[in-house]
């Protein structure tokens, strides 16, 4: 589907400000007149609040306000729900408890908000946390998933029964009945740890209050600026018109910015309005470990079921997830893990159930995967077992139980994060294995170099796995695009950007569309005040849900282009032709006019003008679709384990990956070798622990391990399979976590098989220590 601008590698517009210093971040806004907040933070998880005194700092110089949950009396609350419960689910069991915005009676989490502090400068915030007199009630904290549903297990929330968050089952055909007839039935307990999202840029918040004109501005680093602005003014009594908000360059997402109801949000629009200054607050990095949310975290007691070929009968899993102190985001992550679970193989049979737990920890919610690094994890960890209990190539195993074109779409019976049946729309799961294994020289490698360097004593292993990406949910996306008297292109969407080259991909679908150069064509996202309708960036949907919008309202324009033309030239519509920034009749290239003088001739200032014609060369347009398109891929790794010290090298990295249409393939690489170094770092390096009081033992970058660009595999190969979605136009799929979503699960095989299989390994977050812990064990 290339064209002149769409499918090529056209390098980015964005580039040259954030290359040269002159973009825009959250700290660089500096407003007349502001003052800087800094938040109190409970050193206890889980405690009763006494007394909180801070008469003392408010004495201090340069301190103007101090705020704790009684001064914000009837507009202290508990947040909205920002997913709605699983109610399509019969049978579903959900206890909402969402997150307050400052701790009131009770601390939760370590970290939670006990006071914030209002001064002339964030140092004098911080320093008045000495003058602040906190009187606490320690209680015992509930941290280990299954314990903390056990009778007399300490409350999280006392007014439930227990710590139960969720309960949910779900089941296609009759796994008890497959099991029955198996010839083989496999259980293992699995581990899936937590990580942090750790954007190199961390959160933050700028607000100012105009009480002349009524209208508040709100700077912010979130992936969802439209539903931010709504829970602002719903929270504050305002229209939506009396708030914009406005995301500026954001270093990195990865899924917690999508929360609406944090401190910040919540309390900071309310004390701009009090004192009527402008208020900033920059996280730091230690609040950003302590206090933003993060992810994966999960126990899972599963189960596959074979015939002695290998074929799968059934699967069973039943998991703990960690929701942390409060839901405010719903089911998200856990439905994620099960419709990603068997979503690559045919499983016939599959019953799995959540159990989300309350515990005194951080909320979880999204972090790059979502849910679907789990899934993938533990039924590639169900295939390996299979495979050893078989004697079967751990490719062989999979290759005769994936999914082929002809099952497509297929619909799983088993409803997802969007609240419908999840349907796989297309794809060719063989095929990417196959492209996977020929690239890593697969074959070669297990028979002639891996014994080669065995016999040399290096310990070298391979991994090979598959996965599918859920992408593109509703609900919907918007946009509008706008060719001005000066020949160029305005385009405006609802969603907010945090580096995934959207400035450049949205302008090739709108140049290809009315012939106008990319970078002629500006690209607006996350303020509200120039598109007002949209849900956000998450779910890899920007390119296929808000770039199908923006196709959509591309081509109205271009309709408008040649319907206009058409009279001013007195051609039919198919005589013409666009393109270089104007319009021409094709048998006589000479009559033509430039894109600007059509677009003044489309807003006529006098006469008339026929019934339902619109003025101007612009047009909005939205997209929903009616459930997810499906991504998917395969993933090799070759590693190499030194016995020693236990330290993993990848040596070679390879995926293969099928998102349908390429917008632009440069950036689409980019993606996913961002995606792989993420996953890599799940894999072997990052990991949140904490201890049996709920404290975080690794809250800074000295205890929390980022692999580093040395870490990289030294070879790394992309291939791609474009088979196209029926779900949209332009046939995209997304991609923006592909990276991250296989690469545990292949680099746990790689490693038992660095160590001749010496040991199972059932977790992932690994590190050099707990491969000699397993080792040992085994001794």
């Amino acid at each position: 589907m290339a064209g002149k601008y769409f499918g090529q590698p056209i390098l980015r517009n964005e580039d040259a400000q954030l290359l040269s210093g002159k973009a825009r971040f959250i700290d660089d806004i500096d407003l007349p007149g502001m003052l800087h907040a800094a938040f109190l933070r409970s050193d206890f998880a889980h405690a009763r609040i006494k007394k909180i005194d801070y008469s003392a700092a408010l004495k201090r110089s340069g301190v103007v306000a101090v705020y704790t949950a009684e001064d914000f009396g009837d507009f202290w609350r508990p947040g909205p729900l920002q997913v709605p419960p699983p109610t399509a689910i019969k049978g579903s069991v959900f206890n909402a408890r969402t997150l307050v915005p400052i701790a009131k009676d009770k601390v939760r989490f370590s970290g939670e908000p006990l006071a914030v502090i209002i001064a002339e400068s964030r140092y004098i915030a911080e320093d008045a946390f000495d003058d602040i007199i906190v009187e606490i009630e320690p209680l015992d904290a509930v941290n280990d998933l299954e314990k903390a549903l056990e009778p007399g297990a300490p409350l999280v929330h006392e007014d439930l029964d227990s710590n139960l968050a969720a309960d949910v089952v779900q089941e296609r055909g009759n796994y008890e009945e497959a099991r029955a007839k198996a010839d083989v039935v496999i259980s293992r307990k699995i581990l899936v740890n937590r990580n942090a999202g750790a954007a190199l840029e961390n959160r933050g918040f700028v607000v100012e209050w105009e009480e002349r004109s009524r209208q508040m501005t709100v700077w912010a680093t979130t992936q969802a600026p439209i539903p931010l602005r709504n829970t602002i003014a719903a929270r504050m009594g305002l229209f939506e018109n009396q708030v914009r908000v406005i995301t500026p360059f954001i270093g990195g997402g990865f899924g917690p910015k999508i929360m609406t109801s944090q401190a910040d949000d919540v309390l900071l629009p309310w004390i701009a309005m009090k004192l009527k200054r402008p208020i900033k607050w920059i996280e730091d990095r230690r609040e950003n470990f302590l206090a933003t949310t993060s992810e994966r975290d999960q126990v899972h007691y599963a189960e596959i079921a074979l015939t002695k070929e290998g074929t799968i009968l059934g699967v069973k899993d039943v998991f703990y997830h960690n929701t942390g102190a409060y839901d405010p985001y719903g089911m998200t992550v856990p439905l994620n893990t099960q419709t990603h679970t068997v979503s690559n193989y045919r499983v016939p049979n599959f019953y799995t159930q959540i159990k989300m737990v309350f515990t005194n920890q951080m909320v979880v919610t999204p972090v790059r995967g979502a849910g679907r690094p789990q899934g993938v994890f533990v039924m590639e960890r169900l295939m390996d077992a299979a495979a050893r209990e078989l004697n079967m190539d751990p490719a062989e195993i999979r290759m005769k139980n994936l999914l082929i074109p002809d099952e497509f779409p297929l619909r799983t019976g088993i409803i997802g994060q969007d609240f419908v049946e999840g349907v796989l729309d297309s794809g060719n799961y063989k095929k990417n294995l196959e492209k996977t294994m020929e690239i890593v020289g697969y074959e070669k490698f297990r028979k002639e170099i891996q014994p080669k360097l065995r016999a040399e004593g290096k310990h070298v292993g391979i991994g090979i796995v598959t996965f599918t990406e859920g992408t593109a949910v509703g609900p919907y996306e918007g946009a509008r695009v706008t060719i001005g008297a000066n020949g160029k292109v305005n385009v405006a969407t609802g969603i907010s950007t945090q580096g995934q080259g959207h400035f450049t991909s949205f302008a090739q679908i709108v140049a290809e569309q009315v012939g106008i150069d990319v970078k002629d064509i500006n690209v607006v996202t996350g303020d509200t005040a120039h598109f007002h309708w949209g849900a956000g960036t998450f779910a890899s949907r920007g390119a296929a849900v808000a770039g199908s919008a923006i196709h959509n309202a591309a081509v109205k324009v271009r309709e408008k282009i040649f319907s206009l033309a058409s009279k001013i030239f007195e051609e039919p519509e198919e005589n013409l032709e666009v393109g270089d920034g104007k319009v021409w009749v094709k048998s006589n290239p000479s009559q033509s006019m430039l894109l600007g003088d059509l677009a003044l001739r489309a807003n006529p200032t006098r006469g008339t003008i026929e019934p339902g014609v619109e003025p101007g060369l612009e047009a909005t347009a939205y997209y929903g679709p009616p459930y997810g398109a499906t991504g998917a891929g395969a993933v090799a790794m070759i590693v190499n384990l030194d016995p020693e010290t236990m330290q993993v090298k990848v040596e070679h990295f390879v995926i293969v990956h099928d998102c349908g249409t390429a917008i632009n393939p440069m950036i689409l690489e980019g993606q996913v070798y961002g995606g792989i170094s993420m996953g890599i770092g799940n894999a072997f390096y990052e990991k949140m622990v904490y201890d049996d009081n709920g404290q975080l033992l690794s809250a800074s970058f000295m205890d929390y391990l980022m692999p580093q660009a040395t870490d990289m595999p030294a070879k790394m190969e992309l291939g791609h399979l474009v088979t196209t979605t029926p779900l949209n136009t332009l046939g995209i799929k997304g991609v923006g976590e592909a990276g991250a979503i296989p690469t545990p699960a292949a680099f746990v095989q790689a490693v038992e098989d660095a160590l001749h299989g010496q040991v199972e390994i059932m977790e992932s977050n690994l590190n050099p220590s707990r491969i000699f812990e397993y080792l040992q064990k085994k001794q």
